[in-house]
């Protein structure tokens, strides 16, 4: 998000002089980081969280639209030689959604009837027969025993995305054009003056050396740390917010037999009381040109709100404003515990026979398990939300990110909303630019099969998706 952020700025306003703070010795190694994710380029095509009524696409289509501004913002960027060959970090991977027992089979055929005459789910397949999905993917179909019913779909069009390599790259650019980029540095406080100007309060974590700097906007890009620094900054539109953190872990095998019979990544339905990001899915992966297959996640709990957080983390960002609104949670959402405490207790084995409802023909030996990211789901006015929330100031002098979903794929249309909310004045005199950018910005595609139809076939070419 704050790289993105940053290379919208620099594109509009490249006089104007920018800085990054981050804690640790590298960008990306939280949410980003390949492996604390799993690469999804979220639009939509399998994931059944952004549709429970199969008659309703209005969330689904949202979420795509979305995702085809990102994908526009990368293809504008690879043919300037910003981000480096698409290959580097987006490669075309079909998207599927398998379901098994004959509620999910009848509610995931009438999504497909429903979002089959969707423009932009164009080319969606459908399929009962176990050969067809054989040919999809055959890991989910190898000695599967005969009796309850399944179903599949399929979007050929659903890409993996490396979101570290895209954090890392647009930095490199970012700091080749100027950017002082601070690293191993942790911002401990922000504070208004009397200026008006923000004093970015830090200190550097070799040798704990303190400092500050002042700037006219901050952006508070810092994963699951952001409502501690938001919270610091002592605005009142982060009052009465908390976060819930809920960690993952994957089981990923590099077996190249296994990795060559999968190129797809397949979604699920979640168990009752799970939180959309622990819906199941079975996920081809490359990273640094390594193939590779996850299935998970398993959730975990730390109290802490990154993976290199603090343990005191759940506790130090109560306030009188939202401890309110969290006990309400608590009692409220008594299914989520119940699934917590379930998936705490599991052992290896028990997480290898949840791959085995995947992929029935499973060796536990093929198959490590890994520790994902942290993410720190938002709650507010008593209600844990699953979404990702921008909180800005009044004024638009600072603005920071809330959630975990549907993370880093919306990071263009996001941090598009971050720049309408805190630069009105000069919103409209950007808008050609970032039309460059991003053509369709400023149209809903869905509404035009053909516009939709050459939007995505002109960013497949860009980004080297096409068949």
């Amino acid at each position: 998000m704050s790289a993105t952020l940053g290379t919208l700025l620099k594109e509009l306003q490249p006089d104007w002089k920018v800085a990054a703070f981050e804690r640790l010795g590298e960008v990306a190694q939280e949410s980003s980081n390949p492996w604390n994710n799993a690469g999804t380029g979220h639009a939509a095509l399998c994931e059944l969280n952004y549709m429970p009524d199969p008659a309703d696409p209005a969330k689904a289509v949202s979420i795509n639209e979305q995702f085809q501004l990102s994908r526009q913002l990368w293809a504008s960027l690879v043919e300037r030689g910003i981000l480096d060959a698409p290959s580097t970090f987006i490669n075309a991977t079909p998207h599927m959604t398998f379901v098994q027992g004959e509620k999910d089979v009848a509610y995931l055929k009438a999504r497909y009837e429903t979002l089959k005459d969707q423009p932009l789910f164009a080319g969606i397949e459908y399929s009962e027969d176990s050969r067809v999905i054989h040919q999809w993917a055959p890991l989910l179909m190898e000695k599967r025993k005969k009796g309850e019913p399944f179903a599949a779909t399929r979007v050929p069009s659903g890409t993996d995305v490396d979101f570290g390599a895209v954090t890392r790259q647009l930095f490199d650019h970012l700091v080749e054009g100027g950017l002082n980029l601070r690293l191993d540095t942790e911002v401990r406080k922000l504070k208004r003056g009397k200026d008006g100007l923000w004093e970015v309060r830090y200190r550097n974590r070799v040798g704990k050396t303190p400092g500050a700097v002042k700037a006219r906007f901050v952006f508070v890009g810092a994963g699951g740390w952001a409502i501690k620094v938001l919270q610091s900054s002592g605005i009142k539109e982060i009052q009465g917010y908390g976060v819930f953190p809920i960690g993952g872990q994957f089981l990923r095998t590099t077996n190249p037999a296994l990795v060559a019979k999968h190129k797809a990544k397949v979604y699920s339905q979640a168990a009752v009381g799970a939180p959309p990001m622990s819906v199941p899915h079975l996920d081809a992966r490359m990273v640094d040109g390594e193939g590779s297959v996850m299935f998970g996640p398993f959730a975990t709990f730390s109290p802490k709100f990154l993976k290199t957080g603090s343990l005191l983390d759940i506790v130090t960002q109560v306030r009188l404003s939202n401890i309110g609104s969290m006990l309400k949670v608590a009692v409220t959402n008594l299914d989520l515990v119940k699934y917590l405490v379930g998936e705490l207790l599991k052992s290896r084995a028990k997480k290898i026979d949840g791959l085995r409802q995947f992929v029935p023909d499973v060796d536990g030996a093929d198959w490590e398990l890994i520790q994902a990211g942290q993410r720190a789901q938002v709650m507010k006015g008593g209600k844990l939300q699953f979404g990702t929330e921008v909180v800005a100031s009044a004024d638009g002098s600072i603005a920071g990110l809330l959630g975990a979903s549907p993370g880093a794929s919306t990071a263009a249309p996001i941090m598009l909303d971050v720049l309408q909310k805190c630069f009105p004045q000069q919103f409209d005199a950007w808008k050609p630019r970032l039309q460059e950018l991003m053509p369709t910005f400023g149209t809903k595609l869905n509404g035009d099969p053909q516009a939709a139809a050459a939007a995505i076939a002109t960013t497949s070419q860009k980004l080297g998706l096409s068949a």
